[in-house]
């Protein structure tokens, strides 16, 4: 794996916060196009940028400026090689939110485990596993906080 490989990965796994503080739920799904993406031990999205796009789109509180008021902070990102043309990523994201009713404070905590394969030149997921082990006030950020399952991804 070469520097820019790693540069490369780097932005991918940083691109998902951008879209999803954004409210850019399609960008999201497309993102994912390529992926299974697993939440709490349940499986999210299939492949299906369409499918994923809608997962959070139907989860997701936004507010009258677009956006849900969130702020993703992923940190601790680890790359591994797994082949030539695959590697494994790991990390950790905290979520922070603010609106009128809730105050600035971290409202979700966890880890991805990310597996991304090159393709044409270009690195995509093949597979996010996404878990949530530290859960705070989510009523500002969810619509139905019984799908938030405690899980660790790593």
């Amino acid at each position: 794996m070469t520097g820019e490989d790693y540069f490369q990965i780097q932005n991918l796994v940083h691109s998902y916060p951008m879209l999803l503080d954004r409210g850019d739920f399609d960008g999201v799904g497309r993102l994912f196009q390529h992926a299974r993406v697993h939440s709490g031990g349940a499986l999210m999205a299939d492949r299906s940028a369409g499918q994923m796009a809608a997962a959070f789109r139907d989860w997701v509180i936004v507010y009258p400026d677009g956006t849900p008021r969130t702020r993703h902070y992923i940190a601790n990102l680890i790359i591994t090689p797994d082949g030539p043309d695959r590697a494994v990523a790991t990390s950790y994201v905290m979520v922070f939110q603010e609106t009128d009713a809730v105050p600035l404070q971290p409202v979700i905590g966890g880890d991805y485990r990310d597996t991304v394969e090159k393709v044409d030149g270009e690195w995509r997921f093949v597979e996010r596993i996404m878990g949530n082990d530290m859960i705070g006030n989510l009523t500002g950020h969810g619509r139905d906080l019984g799908t938030i399952k405690r899980a660790r991804a790593n």
